[in-house]
C-alpha cells in the first residue's frame, strides 16, 4: 500500500511541478525542493533532483511554446552564454555552501519574489 501511496505522491508532485513550469518557467522548481525535502532527500539532493527535473519540464515546455509561437529565440540566445556560466558557476557554489545557508539563500529568494509579485 505504502508503495501506491508512494507512486500517487510522485505523479502528483510532478504534474504540479510540471503545470508550474508550464505556467510561469521554472516556477516548480520553488515547489519542487520543499516538496523533495519533506521526502527525506537532503537539501543539496533537493536541489540538485529539482534542477534536473526542471531540466527535463522545461523542455517540453519549450516545445510547446515554440509550436504556440510564444517563444523568442533571439531573446534566449542573448542570455544564453553568461546564464550557462552562471549556471556553472551556481553548481560548483552548490557544493561549498552549506545546507543552513543554501536553505536561507533559497528561502530569501522565494520570499523577495513573492513580495515583489505580491506588490506589483
Amino acid at each position: 500500500m505504502k508503495k501506491h501511496i508512494d507512486k500517487v505522491l510522485k505523479a502528483l508532485i510532478g504534474l504540479l511541478c510540471g503545470g508550474l513550469n508550464g505556467l510561469f518557467g521554472s516556477g516548480g522548481g520553488v515547489v519542487a525542493v520543499p516538496l523533495f525535502k519533506k521526502l527525506g532527500l537532503s537539501t543539496k539532493k533537493c536541489h540538485a533532483t529539482s534542477v534536473a527535473l526542471i531540466f527535463f519540464l522545461s523542455l517540453l515546455s519549450v516545445i510547446s511554446l515554440s509550436v504556440s509561437g510564444n517563444l523568442d529565440y533571439a531573446t534566449t540566445m542573448e542570455y544564453l552564454p553568461a546564464g550557462a556560466v552562471g549556471a556553472a558557476v551556481g553548481a560548483l557554489w552548490l557544493k561549498k555552501i552549506p545546507n543552513h545557508a543554501l536553505r536561507r539563500i533559497f528561502g530569501c529568494i522565494v520570499l523577495a519574489s513573492s513580495i515583489r509579485l505580491l506588490l506589483k
